[in-house]
């Protein structure tokens, strides 16, 4: 390996490597703190600026594209149905304390990564573009010498109209979320309304007739596995009518991914777990057959399943009925052994996470974006209090704009203000249900606000925010290692 010596910054040692008789690496410059890519031997096609021999590059797109055509370990992949977990990041500064926590809990059993994975709702709230999160996800893995494969989610995809950035940015993983075209009202519906309403579904696109669905679903009893699924008509007609339109506009949105993607391998997730009601057992298995029938190639199905999923707190409900619950989701994923199940608002869920990964045997993928957020916020209580005060009060303030978005039982007025509590108790508030919750959402206002503060802070803080991470992710891990 060539040596790298390099007087005006500090190499990152995980990131030196030499390909093809070139080395590279990145530095972080002493005087200012920013991250510089650094080049020596064939510079061709980066651009920057010669020092000391070597070319320094800014961290911009046009040097992420380059670098990954030199290191290809640096370009997404599709994972398939080993056990994933989706880390999502809303500053782009987490991938570091990311990888930092698999190295730490999975030695026993590899889990396959997700660092680039954000929403079209996240990244209007962020202002970043998906380009951006790759190319910033790229960078951490970089510095850490990352050399396994990552995939990179395309995350709630509601219109065709959301695909083509991420498909422009190379996305090997796409999570439709057709939650807009589910009937939550079909739950209660009574059996005329639902007579009625059938009738009404979009036949040409859903590609068979009412006479042909009733007879598969409701001559005989199904099975999967060892459960046994008896689809009366008023069980057919709620999972029809609940989930018809969105199978249709899952079916429009994988047909225009697949014409986008040419050639190019892709993972697919349909994602309904942001309704109203649990996906019933007879519901998965609707959902699931039809996704297959439709020859749409499912690697991953989130359910919207028993209990409260909410945003950076453990699961809220009866873990026992849950369990039963899974227990039958589990069999028919196995009865199709096509997919695994994707757990959506799936961080802090430390109660039920062993339990997931013993029923679905590893066939689990699970889902995360705003704790890595929570963790840079806890180093700020611990090291700038008045600044944490600032973002406090600013939640309080947007609290009840930014969580229409969000399913959240958050109570604000249990959250005190900033002139409410010393130094020492705001690290506290980190680990209390309403606080979490009311700093979760309202992330986006706080970036609006002091972005350029936050970012700062964090290059300042890199080891402290990294080292955090680690802690807390390699606890979400281990129960799937």
């Amino acid at each position: 390996m060539t040596q790298l010596s390099f007087s005006q910054g500090e190499l990152y040692p995980l990131s030196v490597v030499t390909q093809d008789d070139t080395t590279y690496a990145l530095a972080k410059i002493t005087t200012s703190g920013a991250k510089r890519l650094i080049v020596k031997g064939d510079t061709a096609d980066f651009t920057g600026e010669l020092v000391e021999g070597l070319l320094v590059c800014e961290l911009t797109a046009v040097n992420a594209h380059t670098l990954r055509t030199r290191l290809p370990w640096l370009n997404p992949v599709p994972l398939g149905r080993q056990t994933s977990f989706g880390f999502g990041d809303r500053l782009g500064s987490a991938t570091p304390g990311h990888i930092a926590s698999l190295r730490a809990a999975t030695q026993d059993k590899p889990i396959a990564p997700i660092f680039a994975q954000q929403s079209v709702r996240e990244n209007s709230r962020t202002g970043r573009t998906p380009q951006q999160v790759l190319d910033d996800a790229m960078w951490g893995i970089f510095q850490e010498g990352w050399r396994e494969p990552w995939g990179a989610d395309a995350d709630h995809v509601k219109e065709v109209a959301d695909l083509a950035p991420f498909v422009a940015a190379g996305y090997t993983f796409y999570t439709i979320d057709p939650s807009d075209y589910v009937d939550n009202e079909a739950q209660t519906d009574d059996l005329a309304m639902l007579r009625q309403k059938a009738v009404q579904l979009p036949w040409t696109q859903l590609g068979t007739t009412f006479a042909a669905m009733f007879a598969s679903y409701c001559t005989e009893p199904l099975r999967a596995g060892e459960l046994k699924l008896k689809f009366e008509e008023t069980t057919f007609l709620r999972a029809l009518v609940k989930y018809g339109r969105a199978i249709a506009h899952t079916a429009v949105i994988a047909q225009a991914l697949n014409e986008q993607m040419a050639e190019q391998a892709y993972d697919l997730e349909m994602s309904v777990d942001e309704t109203d009601t649990p996906t019933s057992i007879h519901e998965h298995y609707f959902i699931a057959n039809e996704l297959l029938r439709h020859n749409i190639p499912v690697v991953s199905l989130a359910p919207r399943f028993v209990g409260k999923f909410q945003k950076g707190v453990d699961y809220m409900g009866d873990i026992a009925q849950f369990e039963a619950e899974l227990v039958q989701h589990v069999a028919i994923l196995h009865h199709f052994d096509r997919y695994k199940l994707s757990i959506h608002t799936g961080s802090d869920k430390f109660s039920i996470y062993g339990i997931i990964n013993q029923q679905a045997r590893g066939y689990v993928h699970v889902k995360t974006a705003g704790t890595s957020y929570l963790e840079i916020l806890r180093v700020v209580a611990k090291q700038d209090q008045p600044f944490f005060r600032q973002i406090l009060d600013l939640a309080h303030e947007r609290f009840q704009i930014d969580r229409k978005t969000y399913f959240v039982d958050c109570q604000p007025g249990k959250v005190p203000f900033g002139s409410q509590v010393t130094d020492a108790q705001l690290p506290a508030l980190l680990e209390d249900f309403d606080a979490r919750q009311l700093l979760h959402v309202t992330f986006g206002s706080v970036l609006d606000r002091f972005g350029d503060q936050l970012h700062t802070f964090t290059a300042a803080h890199e080891a402290a925010y990294r080292a955090g991470l680690e802690r807390h992710f390699a606890r979400h891990l281990r129960p799937f290692s």
